[in-house]
């Protein structure tokens, strides 16, 4: 069977760190890599970098200055869609199908704000809007024939208890809310979506992929939260072959507070 290398990246502006995009290319060598928190408008996305590391299949979905999301693939797809969620019009999602059939959907959910508190926060209603309308749209998915998809994305959401590095520290802190926990739980089963990152992780060990720019050294503070996600439907999640976290994109000079994930399958 080939195998195929999906990463995820929530980048923090792509023409920023166009150069730590093209090293991370050249050192994972993914074949499909999705982005988040692009910051661009669809006609200033920097292709040609890209391009000439061999990724000809795009779709961008970009915003100025805010959001924004990508694929990059190596293999051809088609069918791109992009899903207006709360009709706010911004640029969250989008979606392609790879030639042989599978479905990937890249996503940034909101981050929420400060306070976990829909009746005094419009930020975390928003977000809470948001799971709820992923949750209605998949579960409308229940029963269809197609058996692989993949969802990707920054979901900025530590559902675990070893997701974040105190889990009673954080009980009150967006991300790691149980009202946001719920929400993603529900998400995740109205589809049946298999937690990739998980499967090679055990949930009893710590495992993050943010960290905060707050700590002058993150890996000694090591106070991290695990946002980033690799979901896959059941058909496909058997096929998984191996996951790993970038940390060393962390260690850049200016890097994202995300670290890029990768997951591999057998297809």
């Amino acid at each position: 069977m080939p195998q195929i290398k999906v990463a995820c990246w929530n980048i923090n502006s792509v023409r920023l760190r166009i150069n730590q995009a093209t090293d991370f290319i050249e050192h994972h060598n993914p074949d499909i890599l999705c982005l988040q928190e692009t910051k661009v408008v669809n006609d200033q996305f920097p292709e040609k970098p890209f391009r000439n590391l061999g990724y000809q299949a795009l779709a961008i979905h970009g915003q100025k200055a805010y959001n924004g999301v990508a694929i990059l693939s190596r293999i051809p797809f088609n069918n791109v869609a992009t899903r207006n969620f709360c009709g706010k019009g911004d640029a969250r999602h989008v979606a392609a199908t790879l030639e042989g059939g599978l479905e990937l959907h890249n996503f940034y959910v909101p981050a929420g704000g400060d306070e976990p508190d829909p009746a005094v926060n419009e930020k975390f209603a928003h977000k809470l809007a948001f799971l709820d309308e992923m949750e209605g749209w998949f579960a409308d998915w229940q029963g269809d024939e197609r058996s692989h998809r993949l969802l990707v994305g920054d979901l900025n959401i530590a559902p675990l208890e070893n997701d974040v590095w105190s889990h009673k520290q954080l009980l009150k802190v967006v991300s790691h809310t149980p009202v946001e926990v719920e929400r993603l739980n529900r998400v995740q089963a109205a589809y049946g979506w298999v937690d990739i990152a998980r499967q090679f992780i055990p949930p009893s060990e710590k495992h993050f992929t943010w960290w905060s720019y707050r700590a002058r050294d993150w890996r000694a503070s090591n106070r991290g939260r695990r946002l980033d996600h690799i979901w896959a439907s059941p058909g496909l999640a058997c096929c998984a072959t191996g996951f790993e976290v970038a940390e060393t994109m962390r260690d850049l000079p200016q890097p994202s507070d995300h670290a890029p994930i990768l997951a591999s399958f057998d297809v």
